[in-house]
């Protein structure tokens, strides 16, 4: 009798043993986790140009960025150009139209739907941001459905305006230099800078 209690007792100690270090063992995994992790939302415009990585503000507009995710899935911006650049301010593409020949049309197309305003994000530098019609056809500030710009400055006189949807987290040197290439009057490069494919990480 006197064995069998001392057995159970060690059966019971060894049981409180291993929960303990089960209990180090997954304090210890989930600090390690939080540590290497990547941020989720993470999109790579592959330009000709460069990668540009983006942090997509699935809090502050999921409408916009579940759009961006979805049509980057699709391959919708593959074969598409920045067709408007501006040094000191931003670069614009997405527009389906800019994949043929005729620049008379680049910044006039989108995938056929706009989307509800999310706006509340500042315009920094480095911001990813919908592009849309004036207040004059569009009072309630809808989004184009594709396409986008990318602030190389601050523009906070944008703010209130139009919907801010993430933010460059890696490539901004890509930006500038997208920002600086040759440009028509219409400020449309000369020599095309395609986004050869957008990827979710």
């Amino acid at each position: 009798m006197k064995s069998l209690i001392l057995f159970l007792c060690g059966i019971v100690l060894l049981s409180a043993f291993s929960v303990s270090q089960e209990k180090k063992s997954t304090k210890k995994g989930k600090s390690t986790v939080a540590t290497t992790k990547e941020p989720h939302g993470l999109v790579v415009i592959k330009t000709s140009l460069g990668d540009i990585t983006v942090q997509l503000a699935d809090d502050k507009a999921p409408k916009h960025a579940a759009n961006f995710r979805k049509l980057a899935k699709e391959g919708f911006y593959a074969g598409t150009t920045f067709h408007r650049v501006i040094p000191g301010f931003m670069i614009q593409g997405g527009d389906p139209n800019s994949k043929d020949d005729d620049r008379s049309n680049d910044g006039l197309g989108g995938p056929g739907y706009t989307i509800d305003a999310e706006i509340g994000l500042t315009h920094d530098r480095g911001v990813i941001a919908a592009a849309r019609q004036g207040d004059q056809v569009n009072p309630a500030r809808k989004s184009n459905g594709s396409q986008f710009y990318i602030t190389v400055a601050p523009a906070t006189f944008l703010d209130g305006q139009y919907s801010v949807f993430g933010k460059v987290i890696k490539g901004m040197d890509v930006v500038d230099a997208i920002a600086a290439v040759p440009r028509d009057r219409n400020d449309n490069p000369i020599q095309k800078v395609v986004i050869e494919k957008v990827t979710i990480k």
